[in-house]
């Protein structure tokens, strides 16, 4: 049986992806991997697809933006579960897929492991992490 695929177009989030933090400005690594990454891998991760994402389109990428959106993806998930089940795909820019596997994916499962989680620049909704064989809600909580 053929694995399944969902996909992922940048450009329907935005064609002029931002920073990496939602407080330096709109469209930001952050606020993508809350609002689109978490959920459709987790969707993807439940049904055993392989999640596509197609960097294509938008006009050009700050690196932290990916590095922001894959890092929180790889510290949420762990790098093995990335792996597998995520193909990034870019015939425009083919050297940010490289970044992300070799730089970022490895970077940000050393911070997984650390636990030194990622930083929360605005209140998310509810994401998904996946800890000991399950999934858990989290949700950030603002220190006073």
């Amino acid at each position: 049986m053929e694995e399944q695929k969902n996909l992922i177009l940048i450009s329907e989030y935005s064609m002029s992806p931002g920073p990496r933090y939602c407080y330096q400005g709109d469209d930001s690594g952050e606020d993508f991997y809350h609002k689109v990454l978490n959920g459709k891998f987790k969707e993807s991760f439940e049904k055993n697809e392989i999640l596509i994402v197609n960097l294509d389109g938008p006009d050009g990428y700050a690196s932290s933006f990916l590095d922001e959106a894959f890092g929180n993806l790889v510290f949420d998930f762990g790098l093995n579960n990335v792996k597998g089940r995520i193909e990034i795909i870019s015939e425009e820019e083919p050297e940010w897929i490289e970044m992300i596997e070799t730089e970022t994916y490895e970077q940000w499962e050393q911070r997984r492991k650390e636990n030194s989680a990622p930083k929360k620049t605005v209140v998310h909704d509810e994401w998904y992490r996946y800890i000991n064989n399950s999934f858990e809600k989290k949700k950030w909580v603002q220190k006073s």
